[in-house]
């Protein structure tokens, strides 16, 4: 498999490094983690200007038609500068759903708005007791008139206080655990009945737990089809995954950056700390998890695919992300380690890019969930 990025890739790639190393160093988060907004409007207004809102979204709604390929190169620089800005739930997972299942009519009201920057998006799925699995949807949906009717709650919303309508899977049919009947709404997160109860989570993100009163859903609120929604949870879900893997290699590689240049300046008994042997080979075991971590994200972006078939893809994303949430493990707690006791310092970027790996290898499911998505799809 060819790992260089070809000359548009690596165009869009430099511009979206130049703009994080310029307009989102370190300082600048952290103005961005304190204010009450969680994001940067600014940072987000030149993410469209340069075209990100739309790389992976069809060219009929105005995106330029890429796929996960195409936007490893963006999410690396993102994991790198640890940005918070709701670009993954927005862009690769509620948006590429909506753009791919979608009425024509929900296409045209929502996806330009999201190109030029106007609508964030979050995807609400996950209900209490349901830890990762997909069909653990209890949350029903009943007909009223020509629409439908919400009532119940979600958790774990990532973005939920940023997002001007949510992506919400509701049963309207069965019960919890079966795989039929499980539908999708585009619900207007300011809709009445809509509440939230807003946090921060670890890694300096914010998300929510979301109730729904009774809230009333017209007829065009429907993604795809009625009871046929898993299928689409999971292909999204998957390729969301696939982005998270690209995210935290971009992390990954930092870790591994910022702490070779630490043990090459850092003293101890007289000499820089990287002429011990002992730590050059932990250095090196880092360097190579990210790697390898690096190596099965290319081949997992390039399993999702419309044309692979749904086993192929969920195993090969389960591998990726079996894999890529060890190496996580692994080369943060060294970076953090090879650091010292400054490296659990807020005031050094090493100690979130750790918080943010960490929250990385538990996003859509940790690495035993995944292990046995990966058994189970032998």
């Amino acid at each position: 498999m060819n790992f260089e990025l070809n000359q548009e890739q690596q165009q869009l790639a430099d511009s979206v490094k130049r703009m994080i190393e310029k307009d989102y160093d370190f300082e600048t988060r952290k103005k961005v983690v304190a204010s009450a907004q969680g994001h940067s409007p600014a940072a987000w207004a030149t993410f469209a200007e340069l075209g990100l809102l739309g790389l992976p979204l069809s060219e009929e709604s105005g995106g330029f038609g890429g796929g996960a390929v195409d936007l490893i190169a963006i999410m690396e620089a993102i994991g790198t500068g640890l940005v918070l800005e709701p670009y993954l739930s927005t862009v690769g997972l509620a948006g590429r759903l909506i753009d791919r299942h979608g009425s024509p009519a929900m296409k045209a009201a929502v996806l330009p708005a999201v190109v030029d920057g106007r609508c964030k998006l979050a995807l609400a799925h996950y209900e209490p007791g349901g830890r990762f699995s997909n069909t653990a949807v209890a949350l029903p949906a009943w007909r009223e008139g020509n629409g439908h009717v919400i009532q119940g709650g979600k958790v774990a919303v990532i973005d939920a206080p940023l997002a001007d309508k949510l992506l919400v899977s509701a049963r309207t049919s069965g019960k919890a655990g079966d795989a039929g009947g499980i539908s999708l709404f585009l619900v207007d997160a300011k809709a009445p009945g809509v509440s939230m109860k807003t946090y921060r989570t670890q890694d300096s993100l914010r998300g929510a737990e979301v109730g729904f009163d009774k809230v009333a859903l017209s007829a065009d609120s429907l993604v795809g089809t009625e009871g046929q929604g898993l299928a689409l949870l999971e292909e999204a879900l998957d390729f969301a995954g696939a982005l998270l893997c690209a995210e935290a290699v971009g992390a990954m590689k930092y870790a591994c950056d910022t702490t070779l240049e630490y043990l090459k300046t850092r003293k101890q008994f007289g000499q820089n700390i990287g002429a011990f042997q002992a730590l050059q080979h932990r250095m090196v075991d880092m360097c190579i998890s990210t790697e390898q971590a690096r190596s099965i994200t290319y081949l997992a972006c390039a399993k999702v695919g419309p044309d692979t078939p749904a086993a192929e893809r969920s195993r090969t994303v389960a591998a990726a992300r079996v894999k890529v949430a060890d190496a996580c493990r692994h080369v943060g707690q060294e970076a953090i380690q090879l650091h010292g006791g400054m490296g659990m310092t807020l005031e050094m970027k090493v100690s979130h890019t750790f918080k943010r790996l960490t929250m990385i290898s538990q996003a859509f499911g940790d690495a035993d969930y995944h292990l046995e998505r990966f058994t189970a799809a032998a």
